[in-house]
């Protein structure tokens, strides 16, 4: 693949994108059209091994980071998720994905510099969602016991 995609300019390709992503991760809106973009754009991938798989999970963290239910990941790792979202769905691809099986080279490129970035940070989330539905699972639902009828005893009774 080296000869095919040029990893420095994969990694300076994920350095732009990270830039750019520094300018929208405060706008939860325009986070998450680069991540509907980047979903609608696994739908059109035939399936390359096991490296977009990762994908998923990968959103699933930023939409965790960004509505603030997920917050223990430094921000160099979201902008690398972030950065290589954008630039799957950017239309100026150093390979052209229009070129069957190739053109997607400079994609797992840029992607798989991204996930070596993520991939410790992107365990903890799994483990902590792992931990946080087991929790849920154990968790006993209450179920509304209805009052006891008031019982008087015959000495009340005449008491009142």
């Amino acid at each position: 693949m080296s000869e095919i995609v040029d990893v420095e300019k994969a990694k300076t390709v994920l350095n732009n994108g990270m830039e750019e992503a520094k300018a929208i991760i405060d706008n939860p809106e325009k986070v998450e059209e680069v991540l509907k973009q980047v979903g609608d754009k696994l739908a059109t991938v035939p399936v390359l091994g096991n490296l977009f798989t990762e994908l998923p999970d990968m959103i699933s963290l930023v939409q965790s980071y960004i509505t603030k239910e997920y917050t223990d990941v430094s921000l160099k790792v979201i902008l690398a998720a972030v950065g290589s979202f954008i630039y799957l769905i950017n239309r100026k691809d150093l390979i052209p994905d229009r070129i069957p099986i190739i053109g997607m080279l400079d994609d797992i490129a840029v992607v798989g510099l991204a996930l070596e970035m993520v991939k410790p940070e992107l365990k903890a989330y799994r483990e902590m969602k792992a931990a946080k539905a087991a929790a849920a699972a154990k968790k006993p639902v209450a179920a509304e016991t209805p009052a006891a009828p008031a019982v008087t005893t015959p000495a009340e009774k005449t008491e009142a």
